[in-house]
């Protein structure tokens, strides 16, 4: 039988539990009183900087933030969000429960799993936020990679993995894996993807591999070693087939998507990869792809996801991260974020939800003529495909 100071501590550890899941506008008397609580708080806000677009807009963020809610958002430009996890997993370890390093970060489904499964992030905020009432909860914005939400992160914007093409050099864009793989033999040298652990390179793996494998339901799964090698077979075959017909004869890999759109414009390669459907309109918009570039997907379909911000539970100014969570859902937010000529990411809001001028804008802004979009794998699939990769190709 347990004692009675054991009991206790079973309770106390059982409602400090209860609280954390506990929507965060509970325990404000409202809306109005979160935004009073973020008045003068700054909030580091860690997002990917690998793009002057997206660096821009967040300016943009920052300014408005500041102007409407006293709020001083910092942006520390990241290369990884992975470095940012490692530092919020290191404060855990140290004990540093409160006054966080970062208050909010842009995450991806990998690390987004990480983080939740050590019950590092506060959970049931996001659909309490004001402008959640816009976001288009047909979009998988209740699941990342396979994993529940649980209102542990916010929706801001959408993806799809896209390939881009030139009209001058590519009319009839190859819409299937084996439609690909005979455009490769036609046209040797001319196709690639970035080198994985790239995560645009990564997605076509995945993409490959919902199309090839006998088995897509195993994806939704996290890997099993039993069956990783039957499931994923017939990728490898698919890509021992491709790589000898690739640029460089697949013995060498563009480091990045952006490498890529500079061998398209130079015409060394016909295609590109990006996981943004209207990056080719962007880049076009900005004169740095060719004005003949267009996107397209395979015909059955791309895989596609939302982004999300999200809170470590240890955040400095948990208030002021959901007021700048909320704006980014703001319509004048996703709006402005959906313009090609400023970043062109896809809205996570459902344009029937709106006012009827801003239905018109968001309409206007939306991506056309794309695939269905397909779920990604579940989150665990990525590094045991990556070192699959490296270990079969890596070397050469």
């Amino acid at each position: 039988m347990r004692n009675h100071g054991e009991t206790r501590r079973h309770l106390r550890f059982g409602l400090l539990g209860l609280a954390m899941l506990l929507p965060l506008a509970a325990h404000a008397d409202s809306w109005q009183q979160i935004q009073s609580d973020a008045k003068g708080q700054t909030v580091w806000f860690n997002a990917w900087g690998g793009d002057e677009a997206i660096n821009h807009y967040l300016d943009w963020v920052s300014g408005e933030v500041k102007r409407d809610y006293a709020v001083d958002l910092r942006i520390v430009h990241i290369a990884d969000a992975a470095d940012t996890v490692k530092r919020i997993q290191t404060e855990a370890r140290a004990g540093r429960t409160t006054n966080g390093s970062v208050d909010l970060l842009w995450v991806n489904g990998e690390n987004f799993r990480a983080l939740k499964e050590a019950n590092l992030l506060r959970t049931n905020w996001a659909e309490q936020l004001p402008n959640w009432r816009y976001v288009d909860v047909s979009k998988p914005v209740r699941e990342d990679f396979s994993v529940p939400v649980d209102g542990a992160e916010s929706p801001w914007g959408s993806a799809q993995l896209t390939f881009i093409a030139r009209q001058q050099q590519t009319s009839q864009p190859p819409t299937s894996p084996q439609a690909l793989l005979e455009f490769a033999t036609a046209h040797p040298g001319t196709v690639t993807y970035p080198r994985p652990p790239d995560f645009t390179g990564t997605a076509l793996l995945e993409q490959l591999l919902i199309n090839v494998t006998a088995d897509p339901d195993a994806l939704k799964q996290p890997p099993n070693d039993k069956t990783f090698a039957a499931v994923t077979a017939p990728l490898w075959a698919y890509l021992d087939k491709l790589h000898p017909l690739l640029w460089r004869q697949g013995k060498d890999f563009p480091p990045s998507p952006a490498r890529m759109d500079t061998l398209l414009t130079n015409g060394t390669l016909r295609l590109s990869l990006t996981f943004n459907p209207m990056h080719a309109q962007q880049k076009v918009a900005k004169g740095e792809l060719p004005k003949d570039s267009y996107s397209f997907g395979f015909a059955q379909g791309m895989i596609g996801n939302v982004h999300f911000v999200t809170i470590p539970a240890n955040a400095s100014a948990s208030a002021g991260a959901l007021v700048v969570a909320n704006f980014l859902l703001s319509p004048q937010a996703q709006l402005r974020k959906a313009d090609p000529a400023i970043w062109g990411d896809p809205s996570v809001l459902d344009a029937a939800k709106l006012g009827a001028e801003q239905q018109q804008a968001l309409q206007k802004l939306i991506p056309k003529n794309t695939p269905p979009v397909l779920s990604e794998p579940h989150s665990a699939w990525v590094n045991v495909l990556e070192q699959e990769w490296l270990r079969r190709y890596g070397t050469h």
